[in-house]
């Protein structure tokens, strides 16, 4: 065991899993500020014993969104991902919230950065699971958030949409028009075309979401819908 471990993957998952049923109140805050702490003890640690405290807080402790938060803010844990990884942490995605956390937090940003290939994102969108389908649109979010490094990516991004296009599952008519709406900050030319030379296939929400936020730069201008 190298000096600064304070103990096994598991202890000290165990040790993150009490803080965290001990917070008097769960919310994002009291919870970020857990994962923080554990960010910081893991800084130095090796990629293999961050990875190891990850799959025990996903598996054993059912923190997921903790999990991945770990993961992605330790460098070296991080760049060693790749699609057999990846898969095994999605593993549960189930939900809304569960695959956008780790589309957005794990899958996306190791697409954006090159460590795993589009045919991984292209098996997914043929996935007879609806939360994988999702999980690939949701993926290319990454590639057009300007904040978190994205640069835009029309042919990754639109790829995905078109193998989705005409999936009209409702978690995965959203998931497609966030993709879009992401994509109009940085290629809304494009954008525009796809909507045209799909309007057949298209679910409404797409047509109404996408139109609006080429039009008014908004989702919906009079009130909010989830993703």
């Amino acid at each position: 065991m190298n000096a600064w471990e304070p103990s096994t993957p598991a202890e000290l998952a165990a040790a993150f899993d009490a803080e965290h049923k001990a917070l008097p109140v769960h919310n994002t805050s009291s919870e970020r500020a857990i994962i923080r702490k554990y960010i910081s003890i893991l800084r130095q640690a090796p990629s293999a014993y961050v990875m190891a405290f990850a799959r025990e807080l996903l598996f054993s402790k059912g923190l997921r969104w903790q999990a991945y938060e770990v993961l992605a803010a330790h460098h070296g844990a991080f760049h060693n991902l790749g699609e057999t990884q990846l898969e095994e942490l999605g593993q549960g995605i189930n939900s809304w919230w569960t695959v956008d956390a780790f589309a957005r937090t794990l899958s996306g940003p190791a697409w954006q950065v090159g460590l795993v290939p589009d045919e991984l994102f292209v098996r997914w969108a043929h996935s007879p699971d609806l939360w994988w389908r999702r999980a690939a649109l949701v993926s290319t979010v990454a590639f057009n958030v300007h904040s978190l490094g994205g640069q835009g990516d029309t042919p990754r991004t639109l790829a995905i949409c078109r193998l989705l296009v005409a999936d009209h599952e409702d978690m995965v008519v959203k998931a497609l028009s966030w993709a879009l709406r992401m994509l109009v900050f940085f290629d809304p030319e494009a954008v525009e075309a796809f909507i045209q030379e799909y309007d057949p296939v298209l679910a409404g929400r797409v047509k109404r979401e996408v139109g609006s936020k080429l039009r008014t730069g908004l989702k919906n201008p009079r009130k909010t819908r989830s993703n």
